[in-house]
């Protein structure tokens, strides 16, 4: 399929619709990204379930539910951050985000993610298109042999393990999290809510119960001080560039999730990043993911995100100049929203008993789980946080529970089924 080309010319009317609309798309995400365990695909799929009621063009209406995608990426750093962070003695199997935060360095953390996901937006809205047609040169090979490029991607990541026990780990995690996805993910429960899935309760379970559990044991967080940035200028644009980069990858390859691609990335990015660079090259990843996203539906047809679910279930007319418009306008709010916002949800965390917000988080996963899947969400959700505490316990990255997607997909491809995981 041919991309179609860019026109743009002004018009008033327009422009003023677009703020008004992706401004307001902005709002949702920003919401949507603080509250914990709320999975972006679950909050695009509510978002076009209302999509055909709301009165006003199509259009408009898909620019809020891009922007709200946008926007979500960007503020869903913080309650990742702020909440789940463990005692100190667990600051090596800590994530990333935490083991800053443990040190007093949350603020910078949250800048890094900022930087991150904004320099992903400079650089994937006009590398979009040239590195579509690049990817759509190669995909028809790599969609043949997509079990063997997701084999090749996890045996990788087991090897970049630095022991035999965090190998063993790894294995462990991979295996119990595909066979929980094998019988999991093709269900389709009676829920409360039609914007359902298995994906809240499975991730839910898998990555953010682990940390929150270990977190009820925790001391809290410490008080944090200093937001200048302690990642050198060429440092962070390279990982940050090459952070987008991958996210064209995660945006065209179903299974790959921007933790994966951003352990890839660290691999080729010289100097020691670090904790700093695993977070600007994962919040870069998982926005231009997006929009990378955004140009995969129109270039082969295929939503590989939550939102462009939602885009074409809702009938989204595919205007590329005005998306893209309302993309850099949503990163620019995004910015500044994670940044002011983040600075004080890490002030008001940091005040509270930490084992009450951790409980109250984990019941709110117990809600979401039952309110997306129904009962069978929160069997789900207690078998998959179980699984989520192996890697944990076993000094491994928790990236090898991504085998919820993988190993499901793996055995579909090598199969001959067509599927796709959003």
């Amino acid at each position: 399929m041919v991309l179609p080309s860019l026109e743009l010319s002004l018009d008033p009317w327009l422009a003023i619709s677009l703020l008004s609309w992706t401004l307001a798309g902005a709002a949702l995400g920003s919401v949507s990204g603080l509250v914990p365990g709320l999975h972006a695909n679950n909050f695009a799929l509510l978002l076009a379930g209302v999509a055909v009621s709301i009165p006003g063009p199509p259009l408009f209406v898909g620019c809020a539910m891009l922007a709200a995608g946008v926007v979500h990426t960007f503020v869903n750093a913080v309650p990742a951050m702020a909440l789940g962070v463990p005692d100190a003695e667990m600051a090596v199997t800590a994530l990333p985000g935490h083991r800053m935060v443990l040190e007093g360095r949350g603020y910078e953390a949250i800048r890094l993610s900022a930087l991150g996901s904004v320099l992903a937006v400079l650089v994937a809205v006009p590398l979009a298109a040239p590195v579509t047609w690049a990817v759509l040169a190669a995909y028809p090979t790599m969609r043949a042999h997509l079990w063997l490029v997701l084999a090749t991607v996890v045996v990788a990541l087991i090897a970049s393990e630095r022991s035999v026990q965090s190998r063993i780990g790894a294995v462990c995690s991979f295996c119990l999290a595909a066979a929980l996805g094998l019988a999991t993910l093709d269900l389709s429960p009676e829920a409360p809510l039609e914007a359902g899935g298995m994906l809240a309760p499975l991730f839910a379970g898998l990555f953010a119960a682990p940390v929150l559990i270990d977190a009820v044991f925790g001391s809290g967080i410490p008080p944090q001080q200093g937001t200048d940035i302690r990642l050198s200028r060429p440092l962070l644009v390279g990982t940050a560039l090459a952070g987008s980069l991958a996210g064209a990858v995660v945006g065209y390859i179903p299974g790959i999730s921007a933790a994966i691609a951003a352990v890839a990335v660290l691999v080729f990015v010289p100097g020691g990043s670090g904790d700093r660079g695993y977070i600007v090259a994962t919040s870069g990843v998982d926005t231009a993911n997006t929009i990378f996203a955004l140009f995969a539906l129109v270039a082969i047809g295929q939503p590989r995100t939550g939102v462009m679910v939602a885009f074409e279930s809702a009938g989204i007319p595919l205007e590329l100049p005005v998306l893209l418009a309302c993309v850099l306008l949503a990163g620019a709010v995004g910015f500044v929203l994670v940044i002011v916002v983040g600075d004080v949800y890490l002030e008001v965390i940091g005040r509270v008993t930490y084992w009450k917000i951790s409980a109250i988080v984990i019941g709110l996963l117990l809600v979401l789980s039952y309110l997306f899947t129904g009962p069978l969400g929160i069997v789900v959700f207690v078998v998959a946080a179980g699984v989520g505490m192996v890697p944990v316990r076993m000094h491994a990255r928790r990236v090898h529970l991504m085998g919820v997607l993988i190993g499901p997909l793996i055995v579909s491809s090598a199969g001959g089924i067509s599927i796709i995981v959003g």
